[in-house]
C-alpha cells in the first residue's frame, strides 16, 4: 500500500506534461493499493514478534513483490509496448539498481516512464541501504556483519543507533541529503531541472539508468561528467562513515578505514592502468583519454553503469580489466554492487597469510584490519560467500548459455547482473532488449541474488529453513 503512493509521482508528471501514459500509472496505483489492502486487511490487529526466520522472507519479499508490482506501470503502458518479461526486468532491473534495460529509444520516452525508472532506482539504493546496514546484520549475513564485528572504528557496533528505525531515519536523511546535493550541483552545472532530478536520483543511487540513450555522452560536459564522479565515488562508500561524519562533523575516521583506502586503492590503480593503455594505443589524445578512463573506471567499478564511452570496444585487457573491477563493487553497507570491497580486502589478506605459511609453515600469522585481528570465523564465511558467489555465476552462466546466447554475451550479461552493474560486453553492451524471454528471466533471478548477497535468497530455498 505506501509503495502504491510512491505511484502518484510520476502520474503527476504525467498529468504536468499532458501524457496518456498517466492512466497506466493510475491503473497501477489502483490494483497495487487493492492488492496491499486485501492483503493488510485481515491480519491488521496481528501483534506477533517477527523471528529471524521471518526476517529472511520479508527481505526477499520486498525486492521480488515490489520487483513485481513496479512492473505495472510499464507493462499497462501504451507509449512503451513491453512484454510482461520486459516490463518485469526493467522493474527489477530499477529496484536492484543494476541499470541493465531493454528499452530503446530513451529520448522519445514520456517524461512520466522516464521519472518512474530513476524513481524506481532510487527507492531500491534506500532499500537496499537499510538492507545492509540495518537488517542483514541482525540476520547474522552480510557484508556490514563481517565489518563490524572485527573491523576498529566508527561501525564496530552492533547498530548506529539503538533502535533499527532510528537507524533508518538517519539512513534517510544522508540519502536524501546527499540526492538533493547532487540535484542542485548538476542543476547549477548545466543540466535541466528535470533531468538533474533524474540523474541525481541514478547518481546516488548508482544504479545508471539515464533520460538518453547515450547515457552520460548526451550532455559532453567535463563539469557534469566530474560531478558524477564524485557523487559515485561518495555513494560507494560505507554509508555507516557517512553516518558518523553527519554526526560527529568530522572526516578523520574515512582514511582510519581500511576498507575506504582499499576501495580508493582498487580504483586509483585501475585509472592508472586505463589511462595508460589509452594513451599507449593512441585511443584518444591525453586530456581525452584522463577525462574518459576517469569516469568509465569509477562508473565501472562502482557498478553504476553511466557511459561516456563505448569502453567494450576499447583495446588490450581494458574491457575484461572494468568488468572484473566491477566484481570487487562498493563498500560494504553502500549503494554498490559487486561482492564488496571488504571481502576482497580479506580475500587479499587471507592469500598474502598462505603464502608466507609456505615459506615459514612453523609461523602463526594473523589476518589485521587495521590494529584488530580477524577472527577465523570471519574468514571462512567469506570465502564460503565467494564459493558460493562464483558457483551461482557458473550456473547462471549456463542456464544462459542453454538459451542460446553466444558466450562472450552470457558471461558478461551475467557478471552485470550478479554485479547490479548494467552495461556488458557483446551483445549487452548497450541494452537487453535482443535477448530472448528465457534469458531475461535467468537475468532478473541473477539481479535479485547479487542485490540480497545470494544467501538471503537462497536460504528460504533450503529445506532446513522451514523445520520448525
Amino acid at each position: 500500500m505506501v509503495f502504491s503512493l510512491t505511484l502518484v509521482i510520476p502520474l503527476a508528471v504525467g498529468l504536468i506534461y499532458s501524457e496518456s501514459a498517466s492512466n497506466a500509472f493510475l491503473m497501477a496505483f489502483g490494483i497495487t493499493f487493492c492488492t496491499g489492502l486485501l492483503v493488510w486487511f485481515p491480519f491488521q490487529n496481528s501483534n506477533h514478534e517477527l523471528r529471524t526466520r521471518d526476517g529472511f522472507i520479508i527481505t526477499a519479499l520486498f525486492w521480488t513483490v515490489l520487483s513485481l508490482f513496479g512492473a505495472l506501470p510499464l507493462y499497462l503502458n501504451q507509449e512503451v509496448t513491453l512484454n510482461l518479461a520486459d516490463a518485469v526486468f526493467e522493474s527489477v532491473s530499477g529496484l536492484t539498481t543494476t541499470g541493465a534495460t531493454v528499452i530503446t529509444g530513451i529520448d522519445s520516452l514520456p517524461n512520466s516512464i522516464l521519472y518512474y525508472r530513476q524513481q524506481l532506482q532510487w527507492l531500491g539504493g534506500m532499500g537496499i541501504i537499510v538492507l545492509a546496514v540495518a537488517i542483514l546484520p541482525m540476520l547474522g549475513i552480510g557484508g556490514m556483519q563481517l565489518y563490524r564485528a572485527e573491523t576498529p572504528g566508527p561501525v564496530k557496533d552492533s547498530k548506529l543507533t539503538p533502535r533499527i528505525t532510528e537507524t533508518a531515519k538517519a539512513l534517510w536523511y544522508i540519502y536524501a541529503s546527499l540526492t538533493l546535493l547532487c540535484f542542485l550541483a548538476y542543476w547549477a552545472a548545466g543540466m535541466t531541472a528535470f533531468d538533474a532530478i533524474c540523474h541525481s536520483f541514478s547518481t546516488v543511487a548508482i544504479g545508471g539508468f539515464s533520460t538518453h540513450d547515450a547515457s552520460f555522452a548526451y550532455f559532453d560536459s567535463p563539469l557534469l561528467e566530474a560531478i558524477a564522479v564524485g557523487f559515485m565515488l561518495i555513494s560507494g562508500v560505507n554509508f555507516g562513515l557517512h553516518f558518523f561524519a553527519w554526526r560527529n562533523r568530522r572526516l578523520r575516521h574515512y582514511f582510519h578505514d581500511p576498507e575506504f583506502k582499499f576501495y580508493l586503492t582498487i580504483v586509483g590503480v585501475v585509472i592508472l592502468v586505463t589511462f595508460g593503455v589509452l594513451i599507449y594505443s593512441e585511443t584518444y589524445p591525453p586530456l581525452q583519454a584522463i577525462r574518459a578512463s576517469l569516469f568509465e573506471v569509477v562508473s565501472i567499478a562502482t557498478t553504476t553503469g553511466f557511459a561516456t564511452a563505448d569502453f567494450a570496444n576499447w583495446p588490450s585487457l581494458l574491457p575484461f580489466l572494468l568488468f572484473v573491477a566491477a566484481f570487487s563493487g562498493g563498500c560494504a553497507g553502500s549503494t554498490g554492487g559487486g561482492m564488496k570491497v571488504i571481502r576482497i580486502l580479506l580475500l587479499y589478506k587471507q592469500g598474502v597469510r598462505e603464502v608466507k605459511r609456505l615459506i615459514h609453515p612453523n609461523g602463526v600469522f594473523s589476518i589485521k584490519l587495521g590494529a584488530h585481528s580477524v577472527s577465523e570465523r570471519v574468514i571462512e564465511a567469506v570465502w564460503g560467500f565467494f564459493s558460493v558467489y562464483m558457483l551461482v555465476f557458473v550456473f547462471m552462466l549456463m542456464a544462459l548459455l542453454a538459451t542460446g546466447i553466444d558466450q562472450v554475451t552470457a558471461w558478461s550479461a551475467v557478471g552485470a547482473t550478479l554485479n547490479n552493474l548494467g552495461p556488458g560486453l557483446g551483445g549487452v553492451a548497450t541494452h537487453y532488449g535482443d535477448l530472448n524471454t528465457s534469458a531475461k528471466w535467468v537475468l532478473c533471478l541473477s539481479m535479485l541474488l547479487g542485490r540480497l548477497e545470494v544467501f538471503t535468497l537462497l536460504v528460504i530455498f533450503s529445506p532446513m529453513f522451514w523445520r520448525k
